[in-house]
């Protein structure tokens, strides 16, 4: 339960700041267009580089609980098998996500990308994906009180 919380927290968040990437009409996003972000638009850049950092598993996000409590059942049940796989799996997207805030961050803004102007519905998303998943980060025992719970609910229903 706790790591659905955190993994949709900050896949909204990751997904609005890609979807207000997007232009109008729009079908698809390539990894160039995130060049220079943290120039063009540093606020989208940090809440963007935020996110990634939650779903590879760094402290004070969301994202290092998730992980930390997912692989700790797997030991805890003796699943040392499935929590290789779980880490290597980790390993392997953190790749792929630090690639793209190398390019945020290292590389020259395209010129023929402008800044993408943020809607109210969008910043409203991200800033409350933002503080969702710092919150799990920061005090993930108000939550993990409440999903301790939830078997017992479950079950009884």
């Amino acid at each position: 339960m706790f790591y659905s919380a955190a993994y949709a927290a900050m896949n909204v968040g990751a997904f609005a700041v890609i979807t207000q990437m997007a232009g109008s009409g729009e079908r698809f996003s390539q990894i160039d267009d995130y060049s220079g972000l943290g120039k063009r638009s540093p606020l989208l850049a940090a809440a963007l580089t935020f996110f990634l950092l939650s779903l590879i598993g760094i402290p004070i996000t969301g994202g290092f609980f998730a992980k930390f409590y997912v692989f700790s059942a797997a030991l805890r049940t003796h699943l040392i098998w499935l929590t290789i796989i779980g880490v290597a799996n980790s390993g392997m997207g953190s790749y792929y996500y630090l690639r793209l805030i190398v390019r945020m961050y290292m590389f020259e803004p395209r010129t023929d990308a402008p800044a993408p102007k943020v809607q109210l519905g969008v910043a409203l998303a991200i800033a409350i994906s933002l503080i969702a998943t710092l919150w799990l980060g920061v005090l993930p025992n108000a939550v993990l009180h409440y999903t301790q719970g939830a078997p017992t609910i479950l079950a009884s229903h």
